[in-house]
């Protein structure tokens, strides 16, 4: 009698412990409780670095670009990559696309209680919470809606891609890349805060190449993914035939009219890899379009810079987010605007450093190289925001 309760209580004591140990390491998916939480200093200090550790493993060059960010809007940045590297991740965790679904209704749980003032104890739901309490005590009055909508649109544009489909057209990919990544650059702007049409303009030209760049940089983890809850770039081609050992199918999510019209064929890729036929023209057309992004965004801040006309409209001016009311911004006010943003568009560096890599490695995807991390980033993002360049 007495082994069996001292066994009941050791078990009980061992769970006790792992849960007070995995409190921030595994998050809980079900639906939030509508009570707010008392969220301390403690709770703020170990979100933080728990958003900062997972930047820093999942997406290194947002870690390396944050010391360019205010410092009043670090919080908020370190949120929102937090955040869009957890929703990257839901299709790696879950097993059937219905858990997957209840994942993202998390996500916009949380923020639907995040922007009520009533955030869960979940790290990046605490730390995008003080960043928007600081937010708004340095700008009494000002309204965080805009930013709600768009991170909506965030969740719903991951969830649409969820299942690894492929895109319909080169536009489709482009829409998803501003939905995105694009997105995230207007929700960091809004976090200094910055409204600015041609910071807006110029953010939505470098989102998209980046956008499409990291579609491309996936290509080979979704061609041969790793098992399940292993994402390692090192078990990216343990599988034959667009499988794994453990039997998850590979996907191919290049603009399918892209594909048609370089003569890519899905099951060449997964038998031939970067040498099935007609791949390398495919990645060179859609690496070409993140490129004239590139180039568009840089040609934009010159003229800017010159205190000439950006060179063409905006497209997404009047869509959600994206109203400029009672404003006819001066060239010296666009260049002001360009000037305390341009933190947020640092992206950029990154983004070319990888597509001048695929170009010395003749554009095939495949490359190790190609995930290898950016040595030469520090260096070149401190030279392009030293000299206001991209």
């Amino acid at each position: 009698m007495y082994s069996t309760r001292a066994s009941i209580r050791l078990q009980s004591q061992l769970k006790l412990k792992s849960l007070q140990k995995c409190a921030y390491a595994t998050t809980s998916y079900s639906t939030p409780a509508p009570h707010p939480s008392r969220i301390t200093a403690a709770d703020v200090n170990g979100a933080r670095a728990y958003c900062s550790n997972l930047v820093r493993k999942f997406d290194s060059p947002s870690y390396t670009l944050q010391s360019f960010i205010p410092n009043s809007a670090r919080d908020a940045y370190l949120a929102i990559r937090a955040l869009n590297i957890e929703l990257a991740r839901i299709p790696d965790l879950v097993s059937n696309p219905t858990v997957g679904a209840l994942r993202m209704q998390f996500w916009r749980d949380n923020l639907t209680r995040t922007f009520s003032n009533t955030p869960p104890k979940e790290p990046v739901a605490i730390l995008l919470h003080h960043a928007l309490a600081g937010l708004k005590a340095r700008n009494p009055g000002i309204s965080t809606n805009v930013m709600k909508g768009w991170f909506m649109k965030v969740v719903n544009t991951r969830e649409q891609y969820m299942d690894n489909r492929p895109y319909t057209s080169m536009d489709a990919l482009e829409m998803y890349a501003e939905n995105t990544y694009s997105t995230l650059m207007y929700l960091t702007l809004a976090a200094m805060p910055l409204n600015s049409m041609a910071t807006d303009h110029v953010a939505s030209h470098i989102g998209k190449a980046t956008g499409i760049v990291t579609v491309l940089r996936g290509l080979p983890l979704l061609a041969f993914p790793p098992p399940p809850n292993h994402h390692s770039n090192n078990a990216a081609f343990g599988g034959q035939m667009g499988m794994t050992p453990g039997g998850r199918q590979g996907s191919v999510v290049l603009p399918l009219d892209v594909m048609a019209d370089r003569g890519v064929r899905e099951e060449d890729v997964f038998r031939h890899g970067g040498e099935a036929p007609g791949l390398k023209d495919a990645i060179f057309t859609i690496a070409t379009r993140a490129n004239d992004h590139l180039i568009t965004a840089r040609e934009m801040m010159k003229n800017l810079q010159q205190g000439k006309d950006a060179g063409h409209a905006f497209e997404h001016e009047g869509e959600e987010g994206h109203d400029y009311p009672d404003r006819s911004p001066s060239s010296q006010s666009q260049v002001d605007d360009l000037e305390r943003g341009f933190g947020v568009l640092m992206p950029a560096v990154s983004t070319r450093l990888w597509l001048e890599n695929l170009e010395k490695y003749d554009f095939d995807i495949f490359k190790p190289e190609l995930r290898k991390r950016e040595w030469r980033l520090p260096l070149k993002a401190y030279w392009a925001y030293s000299r206001r360049s991209i």
